[in-house]
């Protein structure tokens, strides 16, 4: 086995044994010599195999001393273990795809979007308790990751995430279920994004438009693109499954006006009807086959594999009602997405340009 998995099975060895009793604390593990003698290793595979689970909590070394189960696991609390024991899974599982040629970026893509659709499905909280943003609108991957790390960003705080679609959101913020919604509506009569919609839905109110990014929506389609696709027209062609997003989204909003520009009636398209939630379901069923074509934003694509041809670039912004904005945790949330070093983190995602995010506009 290559060295740079080789220090992490044995890690993965002795942690298992700690964690079922074979190595209890304080009880010393095997030398350096004899390690490297058990697994066949050099010096140094086996010295980051010790630092890996000191670095755990799970093991002490000293100098003469050697290395020691660190006795604190005697302790009542349980965090340790439970820590070591959701590792030890997640190494596992880190070993079998990284052996079989996954990429780490493959992975981190994998797991991002894995989170992304589990913070949906599972996140039921007390509205009224504290320290819960409640977010709803668009599905975006810019959002999915500052849940996972809003507790960075926002100490003490959470967001709880509803995947509705862009129009949805603005009515659930218009009713007082969500305290900030994500939105890219385009409106074809001013050409501009979200404000117009805005206007309509929560009229005579003061609200604010954040910009979070600007990201590249297009067609995404299998790696290859076999049938050929190259613009909304080729939707037409015979034989093809259409993976679309659901009415009030808006991609489907931005979708509705190209193709009623473009003369094509729904029924031209084969699988207008069958509809999804978010960009990662479109990009599932394409890379899983059970449609040819679909649309959706650069990120979905990427996290998938698929091919990706760019249509139009579009602003998604938080749309957030004055008397939120001046929440500290709000505040907060905003001047780390005007920071250098939140426009970086969001620019990191494959399909997002941050030129103006954090911008603010108000409207009413």
């Amino acid at each position: 086995m290559e060295e740079q998995f080789l220090y992490r099975q044995i890690a993965i060895a002795f942690r298992q044994q700690i964690m079922q009793g074979e190595l209890r604390p304080g009880q010393r593990l095997p030398p350096m010599r004899a390690l490297m003698k058990d697994w066949n290793c050099t010096l140094s595979t086996a010295q980051r195999a010790y630092q890996e689970l000191a670095r755990q909590g799970l093991v002490i070394s000293r100098p003469g001393q050697g290395t020691h189960v660190n006795e604190r696991l005697a302790a009542k609390s349980d965090t340790p273990l439970r820590r070591a024991s959701l590792i030890h899974r997640a190494e596992t599982f880190l070993l079998e795809v990284l052996t079989a040629g996954y990429t780490p970026s493959d992975v981190e893509d994998a797991v991002r979007v894995a989170l992304d659709h589990w913070r949906e499905v599972a996140q039921e909280p007390d509205p009224a308790a504290p320290g819960i943003l409640r977010f709803e609108g668009s599905h975006d991957l810019a959002v999915a990751w500052i849940a996972g790390h809003l507790p960075a960003i926002v100490p003490g705080w959470t967001l709880n995430l509803t995947y509705s679609g862009s129009l949805a959101g603005l009515i659930s913020l218009a009713g007082g279920h969500a305290d900030l919604a994500g939105s890219h509506l385009w409106d074809a009569e001013t050409r501009t994004y979200n404000a117009p919609f805005v206007q309509r839905i929560l009229p005579g109110r003061r609200v604010a438009l954040v910009t979070l990014a600007h990201r590249r929506l297009g067609l995404v389609l299998p790696p290859g693109n076999p049938a050929h696709i190259l613009k909304l027209a080729d939707l037409t062609k015979p034989g093809l499954r259409f993976a679309n997003r659901q009415p009030g989204s808006g991609t489907r909003v931005w979708l509705e006006i190209q193709l009623q520009r473009l003369g094509i009636e729904p029924a031209m398209i084969n699988g207008y009807h069958n509809v999804y939630l978010t960009h990662s379901e479109v990009a599932r069923v394409i890379a899983e086959g059970a449609a040819d074509v679909g649309l959706a934003f650069e990120g979905a694509a990427a996290s998938f594999g698929l091919d990706f041809i760019p249509l139009t670039n579009e602003r998604y912004d938080l749309v957030i009602p004055a008397e939120t904005m001046t929440q500290p945790a709000i505040q907060l949330l905003i001047n780390w997405l005007s920071s250098q070093a939140g426009r970086q983190a969001l620019s990191a995602l494959p399909g997002y340009e941050t030129s103006e995010t954090g911008s603010l506009a108000w409207i009413g």
